[in-house]
């Protein structure tokens, strides 16, 4: 689903993103079926109560699309953005499946400069929280599918096979 929506928008030579290590494979999996590179954000601990974040990978001058599998507090995404802004990127574009959007993130979110924040609606998002440059993707289509599948005594998994062959 999220992958369809940046496939339709052909952001040529772009950067997929991973907002931290712990979501790098689901990011990798994407930027190969978008044919995009990869890059990562790596957070590191330099003392016992400060973090450090390193980019790799090559941001400057590209568009990105910085991805996480949900946005609660918001500050992974407020800190990958930051880094790769401080790196050259041109426009961002933030990518996560479930937004939780606890009190702080909406805010953090309405203040960054990014061109577009895409999500599903595998949570409900009230209208005090959709921010402007909030697209919100439906996930209906895919839930009727497993529920049917389950109903005729079919595999669901099939229903996730094109995300497999990335793994």
């Amino acid at each position: 689903i999220l992958s369809d929506h940046f496939r339709d928008k052909r952001l040529e030579g772009a950067v997929v993103v991973a907002a931290d290590l712990g979501f790098a494979k689901k990011a990798r999996n994407l930027a190969a079926e978008l044919h995009l590179p990869l890059a990562l954000v790596e957070k590191r601990r330099v003392a016992a109560d400060t973090e450090a974040l390193t980019l790799v990978g090559e941001v400057e001058g590209h568009d990105v699309i910085i991805v996480d599998d949900e946005v609660d507090t918001g500050s992974t995404m407020v800190n990958a953005v930051s880094i790769v802004r401080e790196y050259g990127a041109r426009d961002i574009y933030l990518c996560f499946a479930h937004a939780v959007l606890s009190p702080p993130a909406v805010e953090r979110l309405r203040g960054l400069p990014i061109r577009e924040i895409v999500t599903t609606n595998s949570i409900p998002i009230p209208p005090e929280k959709q921010l402007p440059n909030l697209t919100i993707l439906s996930v209906a289509s895919l839930l009727g599918e497993v529920i049917r599948r389950v109903h005729e005594g079919r595999s669901v998994g099939e229903v996730f096979r094109r995300y497999q062959r990335y793994k």
